[in-house]
């Protein structure tokens, strides 16, 4: 038998007392670091059911009641993933997605709702929702996209912090370095940089190798690969 989360008396009934909510959000795992499952919905007793589920699968979450309570609270270095309802008083998940990336929160989405329609699904997904899942749903189906949203979130992380780490070596260069490099980027001999640098050829080889050294990269091939993934050259050669 399928479970399925939804606002009914008998599952309000079922819950322990410990979920009371209050509308600043209730943290119910009190980890210090590590990513979590953030859940904006207005429908308490809905809210109260999708904290009991996780808190039985052992997710991490934080629950608010409204949209501009999650917005006070996230900060672009919290990690996990969003799950929130489309339509809520006020301030709607739709918006409040816009409203958390312009503030530099960028976390998978998986929208839920009541008034599922396929209007509605479409702009979420063309907001850059992961998902969306209509209210009544299956607690497995939702554990497994939130299981993806969080995964992904963890590959992106990783992601992120590889560029950060070039980003970091990029900036131990030289202006002088930096002409150098970007002459290598755009594949000019050492003699056209020297020319172009009015520096000599053995100057250019000299910073080619300080380059090399800082970025840590094996040859020209690998220090191309490295420096078209950070976010000061990746539309470089575009």
């Amino acid at each position: 038998m399928t479970r399925e989360v939804a606002a009914t008396t008998a599952q309000r009934s079922c819950l322990p007392g410990r979920h009371g909510l209050k509308r600043e959000g209730i943290e119910v795992k009190s980890e210090a670091t590590g990513a979590r499952v953030w859940v904006a919905d207005d429908d308490k007793a809905v809210l109260e059911a999708i904290g009991f589920m996780l808190d039985n699968h052992d997710l991490p979450y934080r629950l608010f009641d409204s949209a501009e309570a999650m917005l006070d609270v996230l900060r672009p270095s919290d990690r996990g993933c969003l799950l929130l309802d489309v339509r809520m008083p006020g301030m709607d998940g739709l918006v409040l997605q816009d409203r958390l990336r312009e503030a530099g929160i960028r976390m998978p989405v998986v929208f839920i709702s009541g008034h599922g329609d396929i209007g509605t699904a479409v702009r979420a997904v063309q907001a850059g929702a992961l998902d969306f899942l209509e209210k009544p749903f299956d607690a497995e189906l939702l554990l497994e996209k939130l299981d993806n949203a969080l995964e992904m979130d963890q590959v992106e992380q990783a992601g992120t912090a590889a560029v950060a780490d070039v980003e970091a070596r990029l900036a131990k260069l030289t202006p002088r370095e930096r002409e150098v490099m970007e002459g290598i980027l755009e594949g000019k001999l050492n003699k056209v940089i020297a020319g172009e640098l009015d520096i000599s050829v053995r100057t250019v080889e000299i910073h080619r190798s300080n380059v090399l050294d800082k970025l840590e990269a094996r040859n020209g091939s690998d220090l191309v690969r490295l420096v078209l993934s950070s976010y000061s050259y990746r539309d470089w050669l575009l």
